[in-house]
């Protein structure tokens, strides 16, 4: 009986997490327009500025995350295990260094309240007046 309640518990976690609203963000100082295309250029390392010139900072969740294989999938427009080999033949190459990885919404809000340089992307149910969402 245990297990079985355990199992229905980990189900409804699972499909809470993966019906969760992505929304990336920004610093609230932060003018520059953005739209999927760049915020893709972005988190992939083909572009490292902002429209007006300013540098970007992008900022991953946990690769094991939900909101990460979201964000991989419906922004990057690869798998998360595309985005890793994308990533690591870069390392390898010597081509690229990937985004910081923090562990949660809550990291990601404060190194972007901290820097405008920084972009980065939360459940929007975490979304404070602290920063700025990006409509994509």
């Amino acid at each position: 009986m245990f297990k079985k309640l355990f199992s229905s518990l980990a189900l409804i976690l699972a499909a809470s997490s993966v019906n969760a609203e992505l929304i990336v963000i920004v610093n609230k100082d932060n003018a520059n327009a953005l739209d999927s295309k760049l915020v893709q250029r972005i988190f992939l390392g083909k572009t490292k500025k902002f429209g007006d010139g300013s540098p970007t900072i992008p900022v991953n969740q946990s690769a094991d995350s939900a909101i990460r294989q979201s964000f991989d999938e419906t922004v990057v427009g690869r798998s998360s295990s595309q985005v890793s080999a994308y990533w690591s033949k870069l390392v390898f190459t010597g081509k690229g260094i990937p985004p910081k990885e923090v562990s949660s919404d809550a990291e990601v809000i404060d190194l972007v309240t901290k820097n405008p340089s920084v972009i980065g992307y939360i459940d929007s149910s975490s979304l404070t007046d602290s920063v700025k969402a990006v409509n994509l």
